[in-house]
Parts: structure tokens; C-alpha cells; sequence
């Protein structure tokens, strides 16, 4: 299973969304391809809004988060724009790397329904 790490948190509420988004658009090309895919952003999002929780709660979310990328042979890391500075982003890095796990670069640009 790939674990898809993506950017979230931001200042700008709108700008969180279009990062979920981005982030659902990409889990899905994954699944075309075939592929098992976590996106937490694409999973976390809804239930925050849903179930009322911190959506920004760094600590709650990378612990489950770090859970999850038990169960994942590689983290490929999706390229949105804050990517670099996203603090969430660089711990799931630096947990991958910790495990093992191989990490991947992916530009958003070039996701198409034949090739992530």
C-alpha cells in the first residue's frame, strides 16, 4: 500500500480544501492504477469536519498517521505547493525513512488516469 503524504494545514481555510482535493483527485488516480493507496489528508479531512475535531492537531493526526504507514511498503509525497515548509510532510519523511521505507516524489501536473 503507498502511503500518499500531501500538505494540509494552512491559514487559509479555502486553501486547506483545495488541498484535500487535490489530494482525493490523487488517491483516486492511485486506485485506477490499480494501486492500494492512504491518503490521510483525504481520509482526516471529512472526519474533522464531520466529527467536530481540530483538523490542525498536528499531534492527534501523525499518530494515527504513523499507525497507518505500518501497514504501507512505500510513502510517495505529493508535490502542492507548501510541500516543502509542511511540517506534517516532513514527519511522515522522517517516519518513512526511520522504517525504511522508500519515498517518492510525485508533481501533481503529471497525474493522468494512465500513469501516477
Amino acid at each position: 500500500m503507498i502511503y500518499l503524504a500531501s500538505p494540509y494545514t494552512h491559514p487559509n481555510p479555502a486553501v486547506m480544501q483545495w488541498r484535500y482535493e487535490r489530494a482525493c483527485f490523487a488517491a483516486a488516480e492511485y486506485i485506477r492504477r490499480g494501486e492500494a493507496v492512504f491518503s490521510p489528508v483525504a481520509h482526516s479531512h471529512p472526519i474533522a469536519l464531520a466529527g467536530g475535531l481540530d483538523a490542525r492537531d498536528h499531534a492527534t493526526w501523525l499518530r494515527i498517521d504513523a499507525e497507518m504507514m505500518t501497514a504501507c511498503s512505500a510513502v510517495h509525497v505529493l508535490m502542492l505547493g507548501g510541500w516543502q515548509e509542511s511540517r506534517g510532510v516532513r514527519e511522515e519523511v522522517r517516519l518513512a525513512l526511520e522504517r525504511g521505507l522508500p519515498v517518492e516524489y510525485v508533481n501533481p501536473d503529471e497525474l493522468t488516469e494512465n500513469e501516477v
